[in-house]
């Protein structure tokens, strides 16, 4: 896997992160826009970055213990029901059942956050086959004004083809995630040209059913490959 950083000058400061997967050697290629008033980065952000983004290499091996963000009590898994990209519904509950289920709600222009998850996840699916194995990431896009099903199909394939894009009104969409115990996303600016305020954190429910861990935007790559193993083989216990 290789990484190479550049920056620009802000407001379009970014990043541009690189690397190459498998054995095929075609690159995956995302942005990570950061704005800041600093016109250069310093050793510091530097290392921030890389700890940020550098995916773990050689053997991953589980600590025993999660390092994402504990939610204590767990709480269940809701049970929506949405349509997937083949335009067929999706109930939630029902269809990961006894999975590893990674719930995110982002949108296809999403600048920044939402790429940096999926990616990151997908790492870990490459690196460790028997995790993608026993999960099932759904991916809920906020924005249907701009995101037809497949626009939201080309974007997860763009990271794994085996993620799973859903859709719905602006009602269907609110309710989702009112359920899933995040706030409904906010339209930002206007006309065709706006972002959307949605919940940064990738939300994990076990094969339990229930909803142990978060993993808010600049959780570790280290970390995604140790929960994941963990949660895939939960057994209601101590995992």
């Amino acid at each position: 896997m290789v990484w190479t950083y550049e920056k620009e000058s802000p407001p379009s400061a970014s990043i541009w992160v690189r690397t190459v997967v498998g054995n095929s050697g075609s690159p995956r290629r995302l942005t990570v826009r950061m704005f800041g008033s600093r016109p250069r980065i310093t050793p510091t952000a530097m290392l921030l970055v890389i700890a940020l983004l550098v995916a773990a290499c050689g053997r991953n091996v589980a600590s025993g213990e999660l390092q994402g963000v504990v939610v204590d009590p767990p709480q269940p898994k809701p049970s929506f029901t949405l349509t997937d990209t083949s335009g067929e519904p999706y109930e939630f509950a029902a269809e990961t059942e006894g999975k590893l289920a990674l719930l995110y709600f982002g949108y296809v222009n999403c600048p920044d956050i939402c790429p940096v998850h999926l990616a990151q996840i997908a790492e870990v699916f490459d690196q460790i086959p028997e995790v993608a194995r026993d999960t099932e990431v759904v991916f809920v896009s906020v924005d249907p004004d701009r995101d037809s099903r497949d626009e939201i199909r080309a974007f997860l394939d763009n990271f794994d083809s085996r993620f799973i894009g859903l859709t719905g009104t602006r009602g269907e969409l609110d309710k989702a995630q009112t359920e899933a115990g995040v706030p409904p996303a906010i339209i930002e600016g206007e006309g065709d040209d706006y972002t959307v305020d949605h919940a940064g954190w990738v939300i994990a429910y076990a094969p339990d059913g229930q909803h142990h861990v978060n993993y808010p935007f600049g959780t570790r790559q280290s970390e995604w490959a140790n929960d994941l193993q963990i949660l895939a083989a939960w057994n209601g216990g101590s995992g």
